[in-house]
Order: C-alpha cells, then sequence, then structure tokens
C-alpha cells in the first residue's frame, strides 16, 4: 500500500483518535516517521476498552499495525501497554513474533502514562520539545481502537459508524459496548443494568479528564467511557467548582510547597511548566513575571495537581487551562522550546494508578466490565458532524432521506476534516449545522 492511498482512505471512512481530541488519523500519517507506537496504555481509573479489545482482535490491529509502519517506511512499530496487562499481553507474544519490525514495550501502571508525550519517553527514550509535536522526533501515536477502525477501513471498506464504550460506576452489570454512534448517553447506559444510586450524575470520559454530561448527552467517536457516580462525589461536585472562588482559595490557602510542580508528568520531564508559580502570581496577583504565565501553554491538562497533588484541594490545573485558553484567544503562539533534562526523581514521582484510584474514590467501582463486541441497538441517533479536531463536515443529507449503516452523510471539508456515516438503517428527521438525527428503522 502506497501512503497517498491509506491517507485517502483514513479521510473517506472518518478515521480520527477514538480518544482524546479525536485528531484525524490521516494527517498523522507521513514517511517523516521512524518509529509507530501503539498506545495500549489507556492509565485513567476504571477505563478498560483497549486491552479488551487488542486481546480480542490481536491478529487484526498487529498486522494493520505493521502495515502502518511498512507503508510510512518506519523503522519499527511499538506496542506500549501497561506491565500488568498480562492477559493481553499473553496473546499479543504469539502474533509479535511473527513481525520483525514490531516489539513490546511495557510500561508502569502510572499516570498519565497513556499521554503520547510520556508514553514516546517510556518507549524511545526521546522527549517532545515543548510546544512541539510526536513527529518533530519522528514518531507517530495511534491508540488501539483507531488502528482496529483503521483496519475495518482497509480491509472492509467500512466507515467509523460506531464506539466502544466502558460503562462503569454505580450501575449492577458493568460492561463495554459497542453503540452506534449519536446514541444518547442514557440508552447506553441502561444497556449496563440498573443504575445503583437513587440521585446519580454521569463522567464522560475518563475521571481524571473527563466532563459531567447529561442523559441526552450523545456519544462520538471520543467516547471512551461512561461513568455512573452518585451525585455528590467529589468528582462531579468538582466539576461545578466557580473558578473566581478558586482563585481566592489560591490567595488564601494557597502555601507554595511545590507538590504541584514536584508531580507535574510534563514538567518531570524538562517542560518549562512549573504550576507552583502560577499559583504563586494568582495568590499575589503579581504578573510581573510573565515567565509563570507561558509556562500555561505547556499544561497537558492531565489534572495531577489538582485532583491528585494539592494538600489544600485547590485547583491549579483548572487555572492553568484558563490561562492557557485565554492566551490562545489572544493569539498567542506556544513557543517551541528545548527541553531541559528529565528531572532525576521522575521515577519515583510517578503517580501509581492503583493509588489514584483510591484517591478519587473510585476504588469500589474497579470492578471486571466485560467486553461484547456485538453492536446494539437504538431507536433514535443525533449524528454531530464535528467529532473531531478540525472543519465539520457538511451535511450531504436533508430530512425525509433513507438511510443506511456506513452511508455517507456528511462529506470531509477543505482542510482538517473527515467523513461522517450513519450509524443506524433509517430515516433522517432533522438536518442543522451541528447534527443529522435519524429515526432508526432497525432497532435490535
Amino acid at each position: 500500500m502506497i501512503l497517498e492511498e491509506l491517507k485517502d482512505i483514513a479521510r473517506e471512512y472518518g478515521v480520527v483518535g477514538a480518544g482524546g481530541a479525536g485528531f484525524p488519523s490521516y494527517a498523522k500519517l507521513t514517511d517523516k516517521a521512524d518509529t509507530v507506537i501503539l498506545n495500549c496504555v489507556e492509565c485513567e481509573p476504571l477505563l478498560k476498552l483497549h486491552r479488551q479489545l487488542l486481546s480480542l482482535c490481536t491478529p487484526q490491529i498487529v498486522k494493520m499495525l505493521d502495515t502502518v509502519r511498512d507503508t510510512l517506511g518506519a523503522k519499527e512499530a511499538v506496542i506500549g501497554i501497561k506491565g500488568e496487562y498480562t492477559e493481553t499481553i499473553d496473546a499479543l507474544i504469539p502474533v509479535t513474533e511473527k513481525y520483525k519490525k514490531v516489539r513490546i514495550q511495557k510500561v508502569d501502571a502510572a499516570y498519565p502514562m497513556g499521554d503520547e508525550v510520556i508514553l514516546i519517553y517510556e518507549a524511545t527514550g526521546r522527549v517532545i520539545r515543548p510546544g512541539g509535536l510526536p513527529i518533530d522526533e519522528n514518531v507517530v501515536v495511534f491508540n488501539v481502537e483507531t488502528m482496529y477502525n483503521l483496519y475495518m477501513a482497509v480491509t472492509q471498506h467500512l466507515g467509523v459508524s460506531d464506539k466502544l464504550v466502558s460503562v462503569v460506576g454505580a450501575v449492577d452489570n458493568p460492561r463495554t459496548i459497542r453503540v452506534p454512534l449519536g446514541m444518547s448517553v442514557g440508552d447506553a447506559v441502561s444497556a449496563a443494568g440498573n443504575i445503583t444510586e437513587d440521585e446519580y450524575a454521569f463522567l464522560i470520559g475518563g475521571p481524571m479528564m473527563g466532563y459531567v454530561g447529561k442523559a441526552d448527552t450523545v456519544v462520538t467517536k471520543t467516547c471512551n467511557a461512561i461513568i455512573v457516580l452518585p451525585k455528590d462525589h467529589k468528582l462531579i461536585q468538582s466539576a461545578g467548582k466557580d473558578l473566581g472562588i478558586e482563585k481566592r482559595r489560591a490567595s488564601s490557602a494557597c502555601c507554595q510547597c511545590r507538590t504541584c510542580t514536584d508531580l507535574c508528568s510534563r514538567h518531570a520531564l524538562g517542560h518549562p511548566i512549573e504550576p507552583h508559580r502560577i499559583m504563586r502570581a494568582v495568590a499575589n496577583n503579581d504578573t510581573s513575571d510573565l515567565s509563570a504565565f507561558k509556562g500555561a501553554m505547556y499544561c497537558s491538562g492531565c489534572r495531577i495537581c489538582e485532583k491528585y497533588a494539592c494538600p489544600q484541594g485547590l485547583s491549579p490545573a483548572s487555572i492553568l487551562q484558563e490561562f492557557k485558553k485565554a492566551q490562545r484567544a489572544a493569539g498567542i503562539p506556544v513557543e517551541k522550546v528545548s527541553p531541559k533534562d528529565p528531572i532525576a526523581q521522575r521515577e519515583e514521582r510517578k503517580v501509581p494508578v492503583h493509588r489514584l484510584t483510591q484517591r478519587l474514590g473510585l476504588a469500589r467501582y474497579d470492578k471486571n466490565a466485560p467486553l461484547d463486541n456485538i453492536c446494539i441497538g437504538a431507536k433514535t441517533v443525533r449524528i454531530p458532524l464535528s467529532q473531531h479536531i478540525g472543519i465539520p463536515a457538511k451535511p450531504v443529507v436533508k430530512a425525509g432521506d433513507a438511510v443506511k449503516k456506513g452511508m455517507l452523510i456528511g462529506k470531509a471539508e477543505q482542510g482538517l476534516s473527515v467523513n461522517i456515516h450513519s450509524s443506524t438503517d433509517g430515516k433522517v428527521v432533522s438536518v442543522d449545522e451541528y447534527e443529522i438525527t435519524i429515526i432508526s428503522s432497525k432497532e435490535s
């Protein structure tokens, strides 16, 4: 396969990062890469689908990984995986032995090991310079489900129309299920049985970087988990914090202990981010040291500083993200700078996932959530035209049109964009610039 052909397939069939921000995969495919990394770390507590999918579809995913490596002309492909995922590793070993340029790299069960910048360092020893991208160090990273979707696009000519989601937390039958894109969170949770709390909320994504959604929030290409939690759980309560109050709390309570900086994963790699300096500037209403605020631009948003490190329960990550957003809005570019050497204490400052799970009050929800890879049905789907970084797709159907699952309903625009496909057989009932609503004719 030639590179342009692979890029065209990824764009045509709507393959984007199946998690995170949903970066279009075709834009990552380049012959500048000498290393392709498959990310099977999913470092946030309670997330399970990547290890499960890789165990179930090992030959297909590894074959596609090596195909991508060969198409890009890369020297090697590396599967980054937690050493504690023994079942998945056992499935990988006999398959990877058939591929001379594919190797397994076991990593610690630490957070945020799934951050591609951290994983690249663990797998290759290369540090992505602050403000830079993995390709600056000749590396590209894809997660497991993205690689699976690319395999289905290349071999079966199937567009991305459904999503694996771990439905966990306060449900009596935790499961990882395949659901049609555009299905409501409430309907997806119903597939995992009954909710075990009278007052509850939905945390979409991981407990560290996710957001609070509603029953009518829809599943998109980047949704890896729906975590049902009591409404009074601290993760739900903290999601609605008032940033003005948090800044005043920083003024009154920040003791400059430096723990937020000491445990910052990007700081540990030598990136110029020191959360304690920003907290000090906020506490003293001091804007004289602009370098402290520039450091916010290098924040990964992992929220270790806020949800794990700070002994006062302050919100450095939220404050950092506000300054980062403001600088972007003002058109201030992220400077690409040379990192310092990783700090000497980096290893002992890694945050163990099991300890993080306890700290977040999630240990009682850390249960098996077996994978069901058969897509369930939905009565109605609302399919967003923007499920990726870049330009939304343009609708190519109208109300009243009959559609089939996998049919093109949103065409990629010029620029960074991908196609959108129907996730069910049915009839289009409404179309606007944001989403397409379809009533299914084939609920199962």
